[in-house]
């Protein structure tokens, strides 16, 4: 087992999460681990950051497949014992010229976005080690959804207590498109919105978890928003370069070990925002 500091990287082959390697290599006294769905494209982000003198390691992730979840879990857990740092930003949104049913957008988003995330929480929360750091890649879209839904169910959606209960509301959205029932349930249009609502929800709900065990209270996890990056995603329309959305993901990742803020919050250009 290698006494050596971990971070992983989820979906980062390319864009943001590209970046966020790049970062880490650069800043992270430690080995870095770019993951990707397809070997083939992770392999070629590899060899791209290698061509710029870093040297990030590289592992197969699907964070929809348990399997593969489960084999990053066993490796990491065998080759390190623990993990450091955890940036969960692997996600998906249909383009809005997107011909699907919008129930099919929202099934396949929040199967990506929200169970994704929590599919690797789940495997690898229990190998953070003393001062982890998790960020939760999410959205500034997240907050203008949550706003837009219904007040009813902006109450009930800010009251979750637990992550069961955040995922329930993720089921019920999913499930209310099948009907065309969500916008009469308050929800707006927005497959990508309510996956990020329930991101940026979980993970303030981890924070609080985690904090309950004194023996892992130096452990933070935050959600951030990259801002709008010239990205796939993006359709590249945003204003920012890969780098500069890397940067507060970066920041969170890195807080050092005697900083106890921000914790379990919503961040965007390194400023904790209201959810």
């Amino acid at each position: 087992m290698e006494a050596v500091k971990v971070a992983v990287v989820t979906g980062s082959n390319k864009g943001i999460g590209f970046a966020i390697v790049r970062g880490l290599c650069k800043q992270f006294q430690g080995h870095v681990y770019l993951t990707a769905r397809d070997e083939g494209r992770g392999k070629e982000a590899v060899a791209e950051l290698e061509k710029e003198g870093l040297h990030p390691k590289f592992h197969q992730l699907d964070i929809e497949d348990t399997k593969s979840v489960d084999k990053l879990k066993q490796f990491l857990k065998e080759k390190y014992g623990g993990i450091d740092i955890l940036v969960n930003n692997a996600g998906f949104a249909f383009k809005a010229a997107a011909t699907e049913p919008f129930s099919e957008q929202a099934q396949v988003t929040v199967g990506i976005n929200y169970w994704g995330t929590l599919n690797v929480c789940n495997a690898l929360f229990p190998l953070l080690r003393s001062h982890a750091r998790v960020v939760n890649v999410s959205s500034f879209v997240s907050l203008m959804t949550l706003n837009k839904c219904s007040a009813d169910l902006q109450k009930q959606l800010r009251a979750c207590k637990t992550v069961d209960e955040v995922s329930a509301f993720m089921k019920k959205f999913v499930e209310a498109t099948k009907k065309d029932e969500h916008k009469a349930q308050g929800w707006p249009e927005s497959a990508y919105g309510a996956s990020k609502i329930g991101v940026t929800l979980m993970s303030v709900i981890q924070q609080h978890d985690i904090d309950q065990d004194k023996s892992r209270s130096d452990i933070i996890i935050n959600a951030v928003c990259p801002g709008y990056v010239d990205t796939d995603m993006s359709s590249h329309k945003g204003t920012k370069t890969i780098d500069q959305g890397a940067d507060t993901p970066l920041y969170a990742a890195l807080l050092g070990a005697g900083e106890k803020e921000p914790r379990g919050k919503f961040i965007s250009d390194r400023q904790v925002k209201d959810i």
